[in-house]
């Protein structure tokens, strides 16, 4: 990771808003993502406790996903296709990597989920990522592809090598540097982890490599 240049970003976004998010002109921008209500609902939603039917866990991916304003409007409808093309066997297979992902063996977790959407093709980082981060908002990452490879060039992270196909290997990574980066700013950047990798988002629209 470049040091330098994740502390001119942070001094650049600073010096246009001082609060950092919790400034009211990002925080107007924030509003439509209705983060903290997709948390809460998310949240509740995908308690372990509720992982004894699989067809509603899935039907309940489709919704949120749905709900959600970080998934592109081509592939929403394509995962609603995707959940209902899906027999009980497959259902159950998406709900139990699903719920190993937020509450067990996340490898085995993401591998399973990752093998139903190949199997559909439509094996997409955004689809695999979103439902963690909003059930766990400070641990996991959005894979946002744009901003994944823009941030893997600019801030110089190491080891790193983004591919269209998801892969255990580069989400964990990622995930990994993407945390030790928020750890080097001002929590005002970092309310959660799609605030953080908003902030690096926006720094790679201004500043040049």
């Amino acid at each position: 990771m470049n040091l330098k240049k994740l502390k001119q970003a942070e001094a650049a976004f600073l010096a246009s808003y001082p609060l950092g998010f919790a400034d009211p002109e990002i925080q107007v921008v924030g509003k439509k993502h209705n983060l903290n209500r997709m948390v809460g609902q998310v949240q509740e939603s995908f308690v372990k406790a509720r992982f004894k039917d699989p067809r509603i866990i899935v039907e309940d991916m489709v919704r949120y996903i749905g709900r959600s304003s970080m998934i592109s409007l081509f592939e929403k409808p394509k995962f609603r296709d995707l959940v209902r093309s899906l027999n009980s066997v497959e259902s159950e297979a998406l709900s139990s990597g699903f719920s190993n992902m937020l509450h067990g063996k996340q490898r085995v977790g993401f591998e399973m989920m990752l093998s139903i959407l190949q199997s559909r093709k439509l094996a997409k980082w955004s689809l695999l990522t979103i439902l963690p981060v909003y059930f766990h908002p400070q641990s996991e990452v959005f894979v946002k592809p744009t901003t994944a490879k823009g941030v893997i060039d600019h801030f110089e992270l190491s080891g790193l090598t983004y591919r269209p196909l998801p892969s255990w290997e580069f989400y964990n990574g990622y995930r990994r540097q993407i945390l030790d980066m928020k750890s080097r700013v001002s929590p005002s950047l970092s309310p959660n982890n799609a605030a953080f990798t908003g902030f690096l988002m926006m720094s790679l629209r201004t500043l040049k490599p």
